[in-house]
């Protein structure tokens, strides 16, 4: 008795797709999604009264980019001084060797100035405070314009703002 084989079946090799053939797939496997989200979406609300399944919003509305500004953590005068100008640091740019350049970036003295609003005494205690938080950890620091030329970037500066700002806080100032 003879056996006949027959060879193994052979898949034929699947097609090559090119980028644009892969994309239109993909883009029609998603939109076969989307929309089977959007009807399981309409059939959750659906016993909601008043729900608006899709919000509309008007494509003339301007995009809200900038966030409101957050409340200062610190009650006290001198530590919400040198907080809200650790944040004017950060929101106008630092600037190393000058008060302040063309683009609106300040030193650490003029942003503690701006936003004493006036208040020059409150100011010079603020200065007089961040220096000596300064000098606890570089002994080296003559002023604070001389230790701000010293530094590379903003980095050093916003956290001597924060580390004198808590320090204040906690002391009361």
């Amino acid at each position: 008795m003879t056996t006949i084989t027959s060879p193994p079946a052979t898949r034929p090799a699947p097609p090559v797709l090119d980028l644009d053939a892969r994309l239109a797939l993909l883009d029609a496997a998603m939109t076969v999604r989307l929309e089977q989200a959007a009807v399981a979406f309409e059939v959750n609300v659906a016993h909601l009264p008043g729900a608006d399944p899709i919000p509309h919003i008007a494509e003339t509305a301007p995009l809200q980019l900038t966030p409101a500004a957050a409340p200062s953590p610190y009650s006290s005068p001198i530590a919400d001084l040198l907080h809200q100008a650790r944040i004017r640091i950060e929101t106008d740019g630092w600037c190393r060797d000058a008060l302040f350049d063309e683009s609106g970036a300040v030193c650490p003295i003029r942003a503690i100035r701006l936003e004493a609003a006036g208040d020059r005494r409150l100011a010079d205690d603020a200065c007089v405070y961040l220096l000596d938080r300064i000098q606890a950890d570089f002994a080296w620091a003559e002023t604070i314009p001389s230790w701000n030329a010293a530094q590379a970037s903003a980095a050093p500066v916003l956290l001597a703002f924060d580390r004198a700002a808590h320090h204040a806080h906690t002391h009361g100032l």
